[in-house]
């Protein structure tokens, strides 16, 4: 009655008419790279050359069909940029209402890079602050608040009595905000990690922004690497200011529960480009 279904069917053929539109284009592309020479092509697949390789040859008997593929490649997507450019957002919310969380934080990643202006890989365990900052940001604001499971047998917990094939969600957002577990715990206080082992890898279950155990999203070390660089390009580029002079502290930071937590309004920032001085 709401129209939802038809609207979802719309959506789909959309998607898959992209979907379709980019499959199709690469797979011209493969044929004409295949009729070159060895020395005319850079050798190197990315991940859709690798799916329609193994689409072809079944080399790891994966049995993959067009339509498999298709569901991968709308995995990365919703899961691996929508969730990342999620935290972005809230971490760069949360040290503009902290100017000197966001000082500190520049002050580090343009001691690190220098004149240079870009991030090398090796230098990543250099930003002990930063990723401080990524770890609180991931305590307050983990994308997705609800981690879904299954319960594989019948258990009782807290004589609490849970049936086997339930469905369980674990409320990390609440966990991340236990005052059982964290001190002043609606504060953004980057500090309380840099003398701390604590990592949200999924061993230490008082942090669980990508949930735990053999079912722990895969992509915990592309999705901070790439937090990790966007944030300290952004921290060394540009300082950043409210518009029309507002107060930084005074910064709305109402949530919007959907599929993740997004922020209710749109983060509006100025960013002022940095040039670095050069010693002569």
């Amino acid at each position: 009655m709401t129209g939802m279904n038809s609207k979802f069917r719309m959506l789909q053929r959309k998607i898959d008419s992209i979907l379709d539109s980019i499959l199709d284009d690469r797979e011209i592309m493969r044929r004409e790279q295949s009729l070159r020479s060895k020395d005319d092509t850079c050798g190197r697949e990315d991940i859709l050359d690798v799916l329609l390789r193994l689409r072809e040859t079944n080399e790891l008997g994966l049995n993959l069909t067009t339509r498999k593929i298709k569901g991968i490649i709308m995995d990365l997507f919703v899961a691996g940029s929508i969730t990342t450019s999620t935290l972005i957002e809230w971490a760069m919310s949360e040290l503009i209402r902290n100017p000197k969380v966001m000082a500190k934080a520049q002050a580090e990643v343009r001691a690190v890079l220098k004149e240079k202006g870009c991030l090398e890989e090796s230098e990543l365990n250099k930003l002990k602050y930063l990723l401080s900052i990524i770890k609180e940001s991931f305590r307050l604001h983990p994308p997705v608040p609800l981690i879904p499971r299954e319960a594989t047998e019948e258990r009782e917990i807290n004589g609490y009595k849970v049936p086997a094939s339930s469905r369980i969600l674990t409320n990390v957002m609440a966990i991340g905000r236990d005052p059982h577990h964290w001190t002043d715990p609606e504060k953004f206080k980057p500090e309380r990690f840099l003398e701390s082992t604590m990592d949200f890898i999924g061993t230490n279950f008082e942090l669980l922004p990508f949930g735990s155990g053999r079912r722990a999203c895969p992509g915990i070390a592309l999705a901070n690497a790439n937090i990790e660089v966007t944030l300290a390009s952004l921290l060394y580029h540009f300082d950043w200011k409210l518009p029309n002079g507002e107060a930084m502290e005074k910064l709305d930071m109402t949530e919007a529960f959907a599929g993740t937590v997004t922020r209710m309004n749109s983060l509006n920032v100025i960013a002022i480009p940095y040039i670095p001085t050069v010693a002569a």
